[in-house]
């Protein structure tokens, strides 16, 4: 890498420079004219939901409703370059293994249903019929149900989600890898059982009346960009915002809002935060132990001294259970140990404890700094114990905001993507049905991969996403793909997923968010649920590249009826008209009542939340603190039985020109990198303790106990403001180190931001 490619970036986030990044990619698009005009509608009551992050749309929002990133995802999408039969009869799928992810994506849309050739080394072009019927014959000839794997990526609809899983229990299984299993399941394991349900509590409008806002291992600047503007906004009418992430971003320090001329002509940013506190990785539920501990000791001083005391005794008698149990846990950490594993001072832990403790309504944030380690479940619960001892759950301004990735990946859960189902959600698809429904628990993305390396299942169907690159332990998980009988992609663009195949493969090209659905001449919404449970309608605006295209519901449709018939409903009448299926999800899915007079009020409807109406579904009936001891070792034993010391610790993250696998360039404006990806963020005097200087070239090899050599080749050292013993790395170049053994505990989510790592030199010359 040269000094040309790599330059620290000073400047504020958003502003001029967004405004030219979106530039770039709407003229890259090749079709600028109708993709402004898409733009506008994009977000819009009667236009279509962002294909990009989860964030809420503000219903006080002018014209423009998108940010930097949401743009980048809707001119990606809607490109007018074609991946057609032509384009696979030029690349043999060992070429196109060779080329980047970035590289791959960029050729354009998916246009055909194609089937592998193994002979051949290409794809061809094969029916829709005949593409439905090869699955059907490749299902049914199974053994059993559970022999295959239906992944789910979160940019599916409603509709679609809810078809899925219909058909794929009539079909006899709960095999559901998901996307979430891979970042937010650690938060739905962990609020489930702390409060009754797996959600946020708070909606976009308690950011407007918070007093604090406390941010945990989460980039907004970067993965939820539209997120920065109620957060300036937070820190100009005086509320506090503490923000606690190993990297300095620049989205969290200050910001320009590119939609407010008057701001970026006076060149002037707006602060992000009130405290930037840089804990250690994994070390953020000790941060939230202490600031505990210094809130229950100043309560214990206030009342020796007839002082009104600092928790809110009468919301903890009402509505809670374990708080004895949770307080004698905090009393019995040491403060030595507290400020060991957090990275922090007291001094700054105490800093922010007042800032807590003086905030009448706090808003507690987090996204996957936080669910990818392996006690993330007992992290998350420690938020939670927090946000009780104040009572900070159930009102204005107040609660817990697990800010989510892809655009309706919590929609795709609401609507029965689940490997382990609520018994409820059975009972209602037997009775609405008729059918009888699997219970025995599915398997979860790590389990799909282990049982298709098992040879336990035959069959992988992807709606959506690239499973290849977005799981962990790469090799491992391309190893599992190969071993199945057929494989089966659910796409919009050409990913590393389609050429990673199973003896037999083939691609399905749907529609995107962007285009126009028309079923039998007429024009389709799907919905989606954002972050704070806000249910809207989208409606695509752009015509669709080909005629061949179809839409994700009617890709489901055709592949249950081809597998089940007409049973246990009429699918191609709910391919039709997605009214029906629709009035399907109002008989089953609990909240949906009256689903279609809702979805037509201007932003759509709220499904509500049990626990911000304080009604708590836990064994305990109440909101339940959990006493949890901090981790005795962040680290693994299978790393400490490796029998090497980790020269660092590792997180991957993302880049600023990305969303998850989609590489929407090679640069990283925030973090100053351009035209690169293979680079390693590094403490410059971690850098010198072992031996490098800047620019050298590095192989990678994760510390794991099974013997395995996992390892990256050839990443440039970049020195970097991140704390000593610590280093970062783009995500997914990194999969591959990430054991696939290394999951959270009880969320089975990969540990992404935690891998121990030893730095070699690299062993081979650099790729042009």
């Amino acid at each position: 890498m040269t000094q040309r490619d790599h330059k620290p970036y000073d400047g504020p986030a958003g502003g001029w420079g967004a405004l030219r990044s979106v530039t770039r990619h709407w003229l890259d698009s090749q079709q600028p004219i109708k993709n402004v005009r898409a733009l506008l509608k994009t977000n819009q009551n009667g236009g279509f939901d962002c294909p990009g992050c989860a964030w809420g749309d503000d219903p006080k929002g002018g014209r423009i409703q998108f940010c930097e990133n949401g743009a980048k995802a809707v001119n990606w999408e809607a490109t007018s370059r074609a991946v057609d039969p032509a384009f696979f009869a030029a690349h043999p799928v060992s070429e196109l293994l060779k080329q980047s992810d970035h590289w791959l994506e960029h050729q354009g849309r998916l246009v055909e249903p194609m089937r592998y050739n193994r002979d051949s080394d290409r794809y061809e072009p094969v029916s829709w019929e005949q593409a439905f019927a090869l699955i059907a014959e490749h299902l049914n000839r199974l053994e059993s149900p559970d022999q295959a794997e239906f992944y789910t990526s979160g940019r599916a609809s409603n509709e679609a989600a809810f078809l899925y899983q219909l058909f794929v229990r009539s079909y006899g299984t709960n095999n559901f890898p998901d996307c979430s299993n891979m970042c937010h399941e650690a938060s739905g394991v962990a609020l489930g059982s702390s409060i009754g349900i797996g959600k946020g509590t708070v909606t976009l409008e308690d950011f407007e009346e918070a007093d604090a806002i406390f941010i945990f291992g989460q980039n907004p600047g970067t993965n939820h960009p539209r997120m920065l503007a109620p957060l300036s906004r937070a820190v100009r009418r005086g509320a506090d915002v503490a923000c606690f992430n190993p990297l300095k971003e620049r989205g969290l320090e200050r910001f320009q809002d590119p939609q407010d001329m008057r701001e970026m002509l006076a060149n002037d940013s707006e602060p992000l935060n009130t405290a930037f506190f840089r804990p250690a990785l994994g070390g953020d539920m000790a941060a939230v132990r202490g600031i505990a501990k210094a809130l229950l000791a100043w309560d214990r001083d206030a009342l020796a001294n007839g002082k009104p005391g600092l928790l809110d005794r009468d919301f903890i008698a009402t509505h809670t259970d374990g708080m004895e149990a949770y307080v004698a846990a905090v009393d019995a950490t040491d403060w030595v140990d507290i400020e060991q594993q957090s990275g922090l001072s007291r001094i700054d832990i105490e800093h922010a404890a007042k800032m807590y403790c003086r905030a009448g309504r706090v808003i507690i944030c987090w996204a996957m700094g936080i669910t990818q380690h392996r006690h993330s479940v007992a992290m998350i619960q420690e938020f939670v114990n927090l946000q009780l001892l104040r009572g900070n759950i159930g009102k204005p301004g107040a609660g817990l905001c697990p800010v989510r990735g892809h655009s309706n990946v919590q929609g795709d859960r609401t609507m029965g993507i689940n490997e382990r189902p609520p018994q409820l959600l059975l009972d209602n698809l037997a009775s609405n049905f008729d059918i009888e429904v699997p219970r025995h628990q599915g398997h979860n993305t790590v389990e799909a991969i282990r049982a298709m390396l098992d040879g336990q299942a035959r069959v992988f169907i992807a709606l959506g996403g690239n499973f290849a690159q977005a799981t962990p332990d790469s090799e491992l998980t391309h190893d599992a793909l190969r071993r199945c009988d057929l494989t089966v992609q659910i796409s919009t663009k050409l990913n590393r997923s389609h050429l990673v195949t199973g003896r037999d493969a083939l691609i399905l090209p749907c529609l995107g968010r962007t285009d126009i659905d028309r079923q039998n001449g007429i024009p389709q919404a799907v919905t989606v649920e954002d972050s704070f449970s806000m249910i809207h309608a989208s409606y695509g605006q752009l015509e669709p590249l080909a005629d061949t295209l179809k839409s994700e519901p009617a890709i489901v449709a055709g592949m249950a009826k081809a597998t089940l018939g007409n049973r246990p409903v009429d699918w191609d009448a709910l391919a039709a008209d997605y009214r029906r299926i629709r009035e399907l999800i109002e008989r089953t899915i609990p909240g949906f009542e009256g689903m279609a007079r809702r979805l037509a009020e201007p932003g759509g409807f709220h499904l509500g939340n049990s626990a911000r109406e304080l009604t708590w579904s836990t064994a305990a009936g109440k909101a339940t603190f959990h006493a949890h001891a901090l981790p005795a070792d962040l680290f693994d034993a299978r790393v400490r039985n490796s029998g090497q010391q980790p020269d660092l610790v590792l997180q991957t993250l993302r880049s600023h020109d990305q969303y998850n696998t989609t590489v929407y360039s090679l640069n990283d404006r925030y973090r100053g990198v351009q035209n690169q990806r293979d680079v390693i963020f590094i403490n410059a005097d971690d850098m010198a303790r072992l031996g490098y200087h800047e620019g050298d070239r590095v192989d990678v090899i994760s510390l794991w106990e099974d013997g395995r050599e996992r390892r990256i080749r050839n990443f440039c050292l970049i020195p970097y403001d991140i704390p000593a013993g610590q280093a970062a790395a783009y995500y997914p170049e990194t999969n591959p180190l990430v054991p696939l053994d290394s999951t959270g505990e009880g969320s089975f989510t990969p540990t992404s931001k935690f891998i121990a790592v030893k730095l070699l030199p690299a062993t081979t010359a650099p790729t042009a």
